[in-house]
């Protein structure tokens, strides 16, 4: 990979080739398939069929908040519900079928949520033409992933709901860093070698896909220089986002094993060491 024009070194900072070296090394170390044992992916990765994987994967994005094992043991507990077929059991049965989620809960996300959840996908499967065509429309309306995720968050609340639900779709227009969606985004599209990532989704580039902003990566952006904004909001994702494709325009997102394996990982050593 050619390198972009290269900044000067700040005294007591990492030049440009330095974090550019650093990127790379910790991206290869984590996006490897050992990475899918400890991470929600192993939820959508049970699956072969393609409407499977979008749902089993937006519903463990979904629940993505909170401690690792936890999520995958609450994730499991949907499939295992679900028959191990997601969208066979959306399309072919009624909210009556429907009731032992009633008593699920993840954090705050509880059965009242997931019923409703259950519900917009089916609309959205039965109506729209399954969550690929939502997303891929609101990109293709406006160029960018904020017109996906506008578009998806109009479509998927348009079933009626509880006002609580709300809150565990995020609203960009309000700020929100929408880390989960992210995360599912690059899920969906993101393809490489490395076989992590599904990039089952066509119509939207990698080149356009947004940092999945947590704990953990919007400290260690910071800490390399590649964040200033103190809010992790949706203008600390776009700018993170920006500065990570000066290291890589076509899959910037890539970073995302590299920044949340320096934050999740190795926690006790600085980059700056």
């Amino acid at each position: 990979m050619i390198l972009p024009k290269q900044t000067p070194k700040v005294p007591g900072k990492l030049s440009f080739a330095e974090i550019f070296d650093l990127l790379e090394e910790k991206a290869r170390q984590y996006n490897r398939p050992e990475f899918i044992a400890t991470d929600p992916i192993q939820i959508p990765r049970q699956f072969g069929q393609k409407e499977n994987i979008e749902i089993a994967g937006f519903l463990a994005a979904t629940i993505a908040w909170g401690q690792r094992p936890t999520i995958i043991k609450n994730a499991n507990r949907l499939m295992v519900g679900m028959e191990h077929d997601p969208y066979s059991f959306l399309m072919n049965t009624g909210e009556n079928d429907w009731s032992h989620f009633a008593e699920f809960k993840h954090r705050t996300f509880n059965g009242v949520d997931c019923l409703f959840f259950f519900k917009s996908l089916k609309n959205i499967y039965q109506n729209y033409g399954g969550l690929e065509a939502v997303f891929t429309d609101g990109f293709l309306a406006e160029g960018t992933v904020a017109g996906a995720l506008r578009n998806f968050r109009r479509i998927f609340f348009e079933v009626d709901h509880q006002k609580r639900s709300q809150k565990h779709i995020s609203n960009i227009d309000r700020g929100a860093s929408a880390k989960r969606l992210n995360m599912f985004l690059r899920w969906m599209v993101r393809k490489d070698e490395a076989g992590v990532d599904f990039g089952i989704w066509n119509r939207i580039p990698m080149s356009e896909l947004l940092l999945p902003l947590d704990v953990h990566t919007s400290r260690q952006a910071r800490q390399l220089g590649l964040l200033h904004r103190k809010q992790d909001d949706w203008r600390a994702v776009l700018e993170v986002s920006e500065r990570l494709r000066e290291f890589d325009p076509a899959d910037p997102v890539k970073y995302d094993f590299a920044l949340f394996g320096l934050g999740a990982f190795e926690s006790s050593a600085s980059p700056f060491g």
